[in-house]
């Protein structure tokens, strides 16, 4: 998306990830259905005029101990 951001091709992003130290990647999409949400708010810009795309896959990237709830 030039007009929204800048990306990497996949031979990019495969070699950065090597020189990060990664031995093991995965490419689940990098079209039109990816997003970014962080706190369950979309952060990147979606491609499609009428927002995100439905998926049946997702990466989940959470703490290894989650805070419980705080009440009122």
């Amino acid at each position: 998306q030039p007009a929204h951001s800048l990306g990497m091709t996949l031979p990019e992003l495969a070699m950065a990830l090597r020189r990060l130290g990664a031995v093991e990647a995965m490419n689940l999409d990098g079209g039109g259905s990816s997003a970014l949400v962080v706190n369950g708010r979309v952060v990147s810009q979606p491609s499609d005029e009428t927002g995100e795309r439905p998926v049946s896959d997702a990466l989940l990237v959470l703490p290894a101990q989650v805070q419980p709830a705080q009440g009122p």
